[in-house]
């Protein structure tokens, strides 16, 4: 008989955003005298059309592979030259860090690239996660055994959680104990909080001297402003021994439709065999990937070489900016009405305690009743995230602002009893 991975009967009942999903439904079918009303602030997908660069670029790609002398079929796994070297040329040395695009492993998304890491890491491995967090880091760890079992606090009890709160501005401390593999992700998914040079130094040093490795989710890079905050884990020193890297150009380029990213594996970073031998992680995830992938299709990788042109940056700015200033708009109209608003100033979330007696679920509730406005419900993220919800700034600008005029209905944030 065939038997079942029984690790999966061990996550909740359902992904946090199908649940949102389920719960939408339900409310616009009871009510559908206000389901035309309802704005989607939850769910951080883009609004706006591709860049013209991006769109020039597809066209382009597509008619050469209605070519013979120009068609391409398979391509390599890892990604084209051509892109490799412009994330190399533009996102690392502009930046004076040292990637070399061998190091560079182009893919569907850091979505996929999350879960599918993991395969080359062993059993038994300890695991390091922020709390809030996004939910596929847990999910897909415990899918594999490595999150143990629920410890009947909405937490598995071989996980080592590491609290963001308001107190240390969201970016945790350090482990009392070793770990083995840590999750970071700055600008941070759920709370847009970002983290300084000498907070990414301390996580380095940590990591360096328990021999673990960082799994860096830098997704929401492009949102950074602060020119005091890095951009990628490979600015601090030491990285390169310790960190691998994920990054998506699906916010920055508006890529949640056509799926394309990368993770950088340094091969200077090394794991440990079971009999004390070193072996660099990037050859296990080369062998990963051309067993398992067979690479982002040619014209989307046309696309997003495109973001690197002269053209596609002053496009991909404009974008940016434009969901900045609906970050702004929101956090201005959440603010009137005394609410602590984090997050915002260098990423696409708003992250929002609510009022005093409220869990995540009821402000849900309650928002999406009386507002019309889907939001995330910070529990979501897990236990840290009690009492707070995140918004999504990736909206058009007439929701966005109709969105605020409700939001200052003074009944929304009243105290629960």
């Amino acid at each position: 008989m065939a038997f079942i991975n029984e690790n999966y009967l061990k996550l909740q009942a359902g992904y946090l955003f199908p649940e949102i999903a389920r719960r939408v439904k339900a409310f616009a079918d009871a009510r559908p005298d206000v389901a035309s009303r309802i704005i989607r602030c939850g769910i951080g997908d883009v609004t706006e059309p591709l860049p013209a660069a991006c769109i020039a670029a597809l066209h382009k790609a597509v008619d050469e592979m209605g070519v013979r002398e120009t068609f391409r079929g398979y391509g390599p796994e890892q990604g084209y030259d051509f892109l490799r070297n412009a994330i190399a040329d533009n996102d690392y040395k502009a930046r004076g860090v040292d990637i070399d695009p061998d190091e560079i492993f182009v893919s569907d998304g850091s979505k996929c690239d999350c879960g599918n890491l993991l395969d080359i890491f062993g059993p038994g491995n300890r695991v390091a996660m922020m709390d809030p967090v996004y939910p596929v880091y847990v999910d897909t760890n415990v899918m594999l055994g490595n999150a143990g079992d629920p410890d009947g606090k909405g937490g598995f009890d071989k996980l080592t959680y590491l609290p963001c709160t308001a107190e240390n501005g969201f970016v945790p401390e350090l482990p009392k104990e070793p770990v083995d593999l840590i999750y970071l992700c700055y600008p941070n998914n759920p709370t847009g909080a970002v983290a300084t040079r000498e907070q990414l130094q301390k996580w380095v040093d940590f990591a360096l001297s328990c021999h673990a490795v960082i799994v860096y989710d830098a997704a929401y890079e492009a949102f950074i402003s602060s020119p005091e905050i890095p951009h990628s884990i490979f600015e601090i020193p030491g990285a390169r021994e310790c960190a691998i890297e994920l990054r998506s150009f699906s916010k920055n380029g508006g890529f949640t439709g056509l799926r394309c990213g990368f993770a950088v594996i340094p091969k200077t970073l090394k794991g440990y065999r079971r009999n004390g031998e070193t072996y660099p992680f990037h050859a296990l995830w080369l062998r990963n990937h051309t067993t398992k992938f067979n690479g982002v299709a040619y014209p989307v990788q046309r696309a997003a070489e495109a973001l690197y042109s002269p053209e596609g940056k002053a496009q991909v700015k404009q974008l940016i900016a434009f969901y900045k200033e609906n970050a702004r708009l929101l956090k201005e109209a959440l603010s009137s009405v005394g609410l602590l608003v984090n997050g915002y100033a260098d990423a696409s979330y708003l992250w929002v305690r609510g009022p005093s007696g409220a869990t995540s679920w009821d402000l849900f509730d309650r928002i999406l009743q009386h507002a019309n406005i889907v939001t995330t419900p910070g529990s979501g993220f897990g236990a840290a995230g009690e009492g707070y919800f995140r918004l999504s700034a990736f909206n058009s600008r007439a929701n966005i602002e109709e969105a605020c005029r409700r939001l200052v209905d003074p009944v929304l944030f009243t105290p629960f009893k």
